[in-house]
């Protein structure tokens, strides 16, 4: 195979692996930015992929799917709301139970349902977000290194890879220049003060994690409908994690998530590409060796060891209004 084609590759691989870690890290940047923790992502997504699959088998359409996907997930958000904001309860407790729920309702109804051992049936391509040529594709896959970066990359993805990229300018606009935007980035810092222009934090709060509820629900139903085929047990397989990751190490910032997600997309790539291949001087390494490295990049990422992060100051505190 030569250099270009592999390069060519891996960056095909990269961008489209990092689609459901850009929607589930801009997903996380407005539930955190209010202030409110959201460790329940890996749930969210895992539950949303459930409904996308079940709902798009039964109804032949990928958009219904995606709406189930979005509902499921947004019906998790506001679990995590109430039990965070209007209850006032402990946001990892309810993030972390979040995920369990989902974890085991999934395969629960799957075996239910389907009879798969917690998998869902095989869709048709009519079910699921399939492949787009852009224009002239084909005659710029014969045009050298940049005709194939049109052709192989920016071409020939489902329309859920390039709603994620045109995402992350949306949600800068959205955090960085409407009244909104600024209102949840201050109650993230300083609730009272909020509180005391005469604006509802619970509110405020209540519709950022309700956004994060939304945009997880494309992720999901990009891992079972549009990436795949069918919903697989645990198909989320860490990855609302690993977003986690992401958006602390780009400082809860739109753009440089943007460049994360595709950091950790490029490790996943590398690692299936790894697959049965020897290194020069060391010969073949195990394939584990790669698969483990975006969740021990993730370990690094939380703990601190690359650079420090500070997370808006009233996170994970409820609020509690002044009399």
């Amino acid at each position: 195979m030569q250099t270009v084609d592999i390069i060519i590759g891996m960056l095909g691989s990269t961008v489209r692996l990092s689609v459901p870690l850009l929607f589930t890290a801009l997903a996380g940047l407005f539930s955190e930015r209010s202030g409110i923790v959201d460790i329940g992502l890996e749930g969210k997504m895992l539950a949303s992929a459930f409904a996308a699959a079940v709902v798009a088998y039964y109804t032949g359409s990928p958009w219904m799917g995606l709406l189930g996907g979005i509902v499921v997930s947004m019906a998790f958000s506001v679990v995590h709301s109430y039990a965070s904001i209007t209850a006032r309860g402990n946001q990892i407790v309810s993030g972390v139970a979040l995920n369990f729920v989902a974890a085991g309702l999934t395969v629960v109804l799957g075996n239910a349902w389907f009879r798969q051992g917690g998998r869902t049936p095989q869709l048709e391509n009519s079910a699921r977000f399939t492949d787009i040529t852009l224009p002239g594709a084909d005659a710029a896959s014969q045009m050298g290194f940049f005709g194939k970066l049109y052709s192989d990359v920016i071409s020939g993805n489902n329309i859920l890879v390039y709603l994620a990229f045109i995402t992350v300018p949306l949600v800068w606009w959205v955090v960085y220049k409407t009244r909104f935007g600024l209102r949840m980035r201050a109650v993230g810092e300083n609730p009272g003060a909020v509180d005391t222009a005469g604006i509802s934090v619970a509110w405020l709060r209540y519709r950022s994690v309700l956004l994060a509820g939304f945009l997880c629900g494309f992720a999901g139903t990009y891992l079972s409908i549009a990436q795949s085929a069918s919903f697989i047990n645990n198909m989320s397989a860490g990855k609302g994690y690993i977003a986690l990751a992401a958006l602390i190490f780009a400082k809860w910032k739109p753009v440089p998530v943007m460049f994360a997600c595709l950091l950790f997309g490029f490790l996943e790539a590398l690692s299936n590409f790894m697959q049965g291949k020897a290194i020069p001087l060391i010969g073949e390494v195990p394939v584990q060796v790669f698969q483990a490295m975006p969740y021990v990049l993730t370990c690094v990422l939380l703990a601190g060891f690359i650079g420090s992060a500070r997370p808006p100051k009233a996170g994970g505190v409820p609020y509690v209004k002044e009399r």
